[in-house]
């Protein structure tokens, strides 16, 4: 497949090089990416099982804060329970995931847009050529 720098063999014009160079510019915005992670997580905090505990009337006296990474596999939730330690590295890999899934949309439109310009250069240079 070619590169989207490459107009297989038709001349540049300015608006495929800017696609090019802003499909370079995003990759390297790939690049960057650190570990990452579907899913949500967020800093919770629980009322207990006990009735007569304070946490059931005041939502300031809950337990807590307990992490929780909650994401889909195969269309069901799971949940899972993070140390305190862990839930900011986890919310952090969230975070990444997100970026990643902006990255991917973007690149996508982009390659769209180029592919649609270059298919009607290459259209207009070999409907133009003489026989």
């Amino acid at each position: 497949m070619p590169r989207p720098s490459r107009t297989s063999g038709t001349s540049r014009t300015p608006a495929l090089d800017r696609y090019a160079q802003r499909f370079l510019e995003l990759k390297q915005e790939l690049q960057n990416l650190e570990y990452f992670c579907k899913g949500t997580v967020l800093q919770r905090r629980m009322k207990c099982g006990q009735p007569g505990c304070p946490c059931h009337a005041d939502p300031s006296k809950r337990h807590g804060p307990y992490w929780e990474w909650t994401y889909k596999v195969k269309s069901k939730t799971v949940n899972v329970r993070l140390s305190a330690q862990a839930g900011p590295i986890f919310k952090a890999a969230s975070r990444q995931h997100r970026q990643l899934k902006s990255l991917l949309v973007r690149l996508e439109r982009l390659s769209r847009t180029a592919l649609q310009a270059l298919a009607k250069k290459t259209a207009a240079l070999h409907h133009t050529r003489p026989d």
